[in-house]
């Protein structure tokens, strides 16, 4: 079944921040290279609205090569997927879950998934949590943001307080557990961005750093 798509947004794409200076009032910016021919597209062959080919063109008053209907002009935009993930806490330890899907089954990771529609990216947080770990949390502040540009991925990541000491394994989970820095099983963590992300989550608390961060995984 074919689904009607509503109005277009345009999104403009900015220059990435990468990181905050030590007097905290300015951000340092990284100089944008990506161009039109490195941009990656996923392949699509109907249009969503009426279903007929799709030619891959830069329409008119765009810069960007996209993928437009042939029959009723519908221009099909690709933008990035927003993961939404939790850090969370309990009396100085911090949940961690065996994944029991693919990709990287068998591994560890940070309760962690793409937001679906009608939820803010905090409130998708709180559910993966739930969905993965069964554990209800709190948001406490925005932990940092990693920009993955080659799988065109955005992980917002938060501090979350567990509500009580209560966690087990969900559907997508063969195990969950509560760990400190030196119990977590870092040669068995699912994917880079989780392991960057423990290691600054425990240098920034060991320096007293208590401010988000945006940062790329290239």
């Amino acid at each position: 079944m074919m689904a009607k798509m509503g109005a277009v947004i345009r999104i403009v794409v900015m220059p990435s921040l990468t990181e905050c200076c030590p007097d905290r009032r300015y951000i340092k910016m990284n100089s944008m290279k990506a161009t039109v021919k490195s941009r990656k597209m996923s392949i699509m062959n109907y249009c969503t609205n009426c279903g007929a080919g799709l030619t891959q063109k830069i329409p008119k008053g765009d810069n960007m090569p996209r993928f437009v209907c042939d029959e009723c002009g519908l221009v099909h935009y690709q933008n990035p997927k927003v993961v939404a993930a939790c850090i969370p806490e309990w009396q100085g330890k911090i949940l961690l879950c065996k994944r029991a899907i693919a990709p990287r089954v068998g591994l560890w990771t940070i309760p962690a998934g793409f937001m679906e529609n009608g939820e803010s990216v905090n409130q998708a947080a709180v559910r993966e949590t739930f969905e993965e770990a069964q554990a209800e949390v709190e948001i406490i502040d925005l932990f940092g943001v990693y920009n993955i540009v080659r799988v065109n991925q955005v992980y917002v990541i938060f501090r979350g307080r567990m509500m009580t000491g209560e966690f087990s394994p969900g559907m997508e989970s063969l195990e969950t557990d509560l760990f400190t820095k030196d119990e977590i099983p870092w040669d068995h963590l699912a994917f880079r961005v989780i392991k960057k992300s423990l290691v600054r989550y425990y240098a920034d608390l060991e320096r007293g750093i208590d401010r988000p961060f945006i940062d790329d995984i290239r």
